[in-house]
Order: C-alpha cells, then sequence, then structure tokens
C-alpha cells in the first residue's frame, strides 16, 4: 500500500495496514515536524479513534466540555456519557498530534518518505502506484490522504462538488491564564464588518500550554461570502473575547485554510481518498480529524482482507458510515445561509438546555443515523424534512 500524506488520516492508515502485516510506504510533499493550520480541537469521536489506534495522548490537554455562546446566551455542557464514545476531548496542537501518528506508523513498520512530492501512476485507467521525484513505485492501492483537494484529487476527479458548500477558516494563537480551562469555546453568533450575520462561528480552544487558539470558520452559504474578509472576522471576534481570555498579542501571523465538504468521487480502480481528500468534513462545525481517522481505519481494513474489492467496498461503508449526516449538515447550510434564518435557528439552537444538548451532540460529531434516543430522532426527523426542502433550498440560496 502506497499513503499519500502524512496527516492523521494518512498515518491511520499507515498505522492500521502495517499493524496487519502489509507493506506500507508513505509520501508526503512536507519535512518532518511540519505543522498543519487547523483548531486542534479532538471530539470525542477522535479520542476513540485515536484510543483504537493505540497513540498515548499523555501530550493532549483533556477537554471536559463545549461552551456555547450565542448572543447573551452561555451554556456551559459536559460531554456526553453512557455512548460509544468517551465523555472527553482534547486539544492537541497538530504539530505533535501528527509527529505522534506518523512516529507510531514508523514504528508499526511503516516507510516514511518525506519533502517527497507523489504523484498517481495510472496505467488504462487504473491506479497501479505513484511516481514520487522521478521515480515509480507500485502498490495494490493508493491512498490519497492529501487534505483540500489539490493535483493529486484532480489528477483522479476526486473534487468539490461545484454546488455543495465550503467553508473558510482562520486561527492563531495567543497567551492566555485561561489555557488550561477544560472547555472549548464556541461563539455561534458572529457578524461581518457590514453587520450581516455569518453562518459559521468563532473559537477559543484552550491547549493547556499557556496558549489558546483563536479562530473563526464560515460557510460559503451566506451572503456576501466571497467578499468576506476572514482577517477582519478573526480581528472583530479578538475584541469579543479579549478581556474575558486576558489574551495576549498574537504568537504567529493568522493563517486562514478551506474545509472541504465534498467530493465528486473518493474511489476508483486501485486508490480511495480519505479524510478531507474525500469531502468528509462536518459543515456545522468544520471538524474533520475524526473521520480522518475512521476512514483511513476502514480503508486499511478492507485492504488487508481484499486489495482487489477494497476500494469499492470502502466506498460503500464510509458511505453507510457518513454519507446521510453530512448530508443533512450541507443541506443546512443552506438554510442558515439566510441572515433571518440564522437569528431564528441560533436563538433554537441553545434556547434550552435540551435542544443545547443536541447542538452539543452535533458539534462534538456524536450523532449519526444510527443514534438512539431524542438525538438520533432529531437527526433522523431532519434529515427527511431537510430532504423535501433541498430543492427549494437550493433555489433560494442566499448566494444566488
Amino acid at each position: 500500500m502506497i499513503v499519500i500524506g502524512a496527516g492523521p488520516a494518512g498515518a491511520a492508515a499507515a498505522i492500521q495496514a502495517a499493524r496487519g502485516g502489509a507493506s506500507v510506504r508513505v509520501f508526503d510533499k512536507a519535512p518532518y515536524g511540519r505543522d498543519k493550520v487547523c483548531g486542534d480541537g479532538l471530539t470525542p469521536r477522535a479520542v476513540a479513534a485515536l484510543n483504537e489506534l493505540k497513540i498515548d495522548m499523555s501530550d493532549a490537554h483533556r477537554i471536559a466540555g463545549l461552551r456555547m455562546i450565542a448572543n447573551k446566551t452561555v451554556r456551559e455542557l459536559p460531554w456526553p456519557s453512557g455512548t460509544k464514545f468517551p465523555n472527553h476531548g482534547a486539544v492537541w496542537p497538530r504539530r505533535r498530534l501528527d509527529a505522534s501518528l506518523i512516529d507510531a506508523a514508523g514504528e508499526a513498520g511503516a516507510e516514511v518518505i518525506w519533502e517527497t512530492e507523489a504523484l498517481p501512476e495510472i496505467d488504462d485507467g487504473r491506479v497501479v502506484g505513484v511516481n514520487a521525484g522521478g521515480t515509480k513505485h507500485t502498490a495494490d492501492m493508493v491512498v490519497v490522504a492529501t487534505g483540500a483537494p489539490g493535483a493529486v484529487g484532480r489528477m483522479l476527479g476526486a473534487e468539490r462538488v461545484a454546488d455543495e458548500p465550503f467553508g473558510l477558516a482562520i486561527r492563531t494563537y495567543a497567551a492566555s491564564p485561561r489555557h488550561a480551562s477544560e472547555h472549548l469555546e464556541a461563539c455561534l453568533t458572529l457578524k461581518d464588518e457590514n453587520g450581516v450575520p455569518v453562518p459559521g462561528y468563532g473559537w477559543m480552544f484552550p491547549a493547556g500550554d499557556g496558549t489558546v487558539n483563536i479562530g473563526v470558520g464560515a460557510l460559503s452559504t451566506m451572503k456576501g461570502f466571497k467578499k468576506l474578509n476572514l482577517n477582519n472576522l478573526l480581528e472583530s471576534y479578538r475584541g469579543l473575547v479579549q478581556d474575558d481570555w486576558e489574551l495576549g498579542p498574537n504568537l504567529e501571523r493568522p493563517r486562514a485554510w478551506r474545509l472541504p465538504m465534498s467530493s465528486q468521487k473518493r474511489h476508483g480502480d486501485g486508490w480511495v481518498a480519505i479524510g478531507d481528500a474525500a469531502g468528509l468534513v462536518n459543515p456545522m462545525n468544520g471538524e474533520g480529524i475524526d473521520y480522518g481517522l475512521e476512514s483511513g481505519m476502514v480503508a486499511s481494513d478492507l485492504f488487508l482482507e481484499n486489495p482487489a474489492t477494497a476500494p469499492e467496498r470502502y466506498d460503500v461503508e464510509v458511505g453507510e458510515r457518513f454519507d446521510a449526516f453530512l448530508r443533512t449538515g450541507r443541506r443546512f447550510s443552506f438554510l442558515i445561509g439566510h441572515p433571518w434564518i440564522l437569528r431564528s435557528g441560533l436563538r433554537l439552537a441553545v434556547g434550552t438546555e435540551a435542544i443545547a444538548n443536541i447542538t452539543l451532540q452535533v458539534m462534538g460529531n456524536l450523532v449519526d443515523s444510527e443514534t438512539p434516543g431524542v438525538s438520533g430522532m432529531v437527526f433522523r426527523t431532519t434529515d427527511r424534512a431537510l430532504g423535501l426542502a433541498d430543492p427549494i433550498l437550493r433555489r433560494t440560496r442566499a448566494t444566488a
């Protein structure tokens, strides 16, 4: 197996395959120890995946719950107990998280080759390996873990679906005496410099190392999205939290990134795409590390069973696991692209503790079609309702 990309998704695939006895080679364009721009937050679902991979998380800062803010309403809720996921999350800066994961891949027997761009080698429509630095490497399956689509995605047709939403986010770090807080904080009521409500949120993620990760994210479904200035939005949000968190100056220049939330293809003859490269990002929070870890493990498990059938079986299994929730999230993002719906929806989302707990599970990627109880029922009802409304939502989308 060859893996293109040494981030969490690619490392998870390499760990799982190498531990299962496969020969694994990983290529990454960046040098070892590179930093990946990210919010650094890990949901309980991500913690569960890291536990399954037997990753030592003693270096991560444990998070007990989420503090949601909508206008003057503040709700501080613990991550739910009694589910198939742990009752805690974490904040783990990506430089350290990614190093821990790829080190585990190397310890499992995977060969990791840094500072080398690998592109798919295609023979009669089938991916048979990669061309890396002018050298061809063959493999029974190539795993694309390249993050937001780029050259590899374009070659294989694994690009974003043009009519579906995507997100943009920006973050930096700052010193704060509250760096050891046990709660993530999400402000759901953002406005741009013209006072237009922004479908997205601002976050304060305490890293436990003297710093906090501060950032904002926005969905492409808002009116005027193309003119949205992320630096201005971040500065506006910083002004809201500056005093409460006693923030020091930015420790680095704010850095932005794109959040893909769909993919035209996520498998083909001889290859699969995992994580962000497959569009596996929650449209309602921009989170994708947990999906990346899970999809990487699924791809490798199926490869170990039968390399020939793995790509097609992978597409089916990932679809059954993630597609309904992500489809509902994309449809919901069209809905909240309308300012008046966004305002009303935010009041509802945190209006009562019962509904806020459902919002918490959505923000934590803890809800899917198999979730029992009230949260699962609300998800399935919402999925059906938004499915019926989808044609209208697309015709009246705020960006039209």
